[in-house]
């Protein structure tokens, strides 16, 4: 047991370590915390990009990350991930750093809590299949 949480610790370190090394929006940047997601109440609103948000679509908020910008997200509960793409800024509440639409929180497997403890990895979008 000891041998698996000091791997763990290790691994999450290592992390730590190449999203130091990477500028943010770079393939391959990583950040973790808590992610939270948006509220059907604003389905249908424009977003920070422009767009209107569509809680069926796989996107996301971020403070800073680059609008179009994917970005690979894994819920650490459950190790449950999803790709999703930046069009909004945000989360605004607490020490959250990224909010996800309903349909990503859905495959995420976070609508009973409400919010995860997450991975963020930014992809290259030439690896990237259409």
């Amino acid at each position: 047991m000891l041998r698996a949480l000091l791997i763990v610790i290790a691994t999450l370190l290592a992390s730590s370590v190449m999203a130091d090394d990477l500028s943010l929006g770079d393939p391959g940047w990583t950040q973790t915390g808590k992610a939270s997601y948006y509220s059907s109440r604003l389905h249908g609103r424009r977003t920070a990009s422009g767009e209107p948000y569509d809680e069926t679509d796989l996107t996301a908020a971020h403070p800073q990350l680059p609008f179009g910008t994917l970005v690979e997200v894994t819920n650490l509960y459950n190790n449950r991930s999803v790709v999703l793409r930046i069009n909004d800024r945000g989360p605004f509440v607490g020490h959250r750093i990224i909010d996800v639409s309903q349909s990503a929180a859905e495959l995420l497997g976070m609508i009973r809590a409400g919010s995860a403890r997450v991975r963020i990895e930014v992809l290259d979008p030439d690896q990237q299949s259409e």
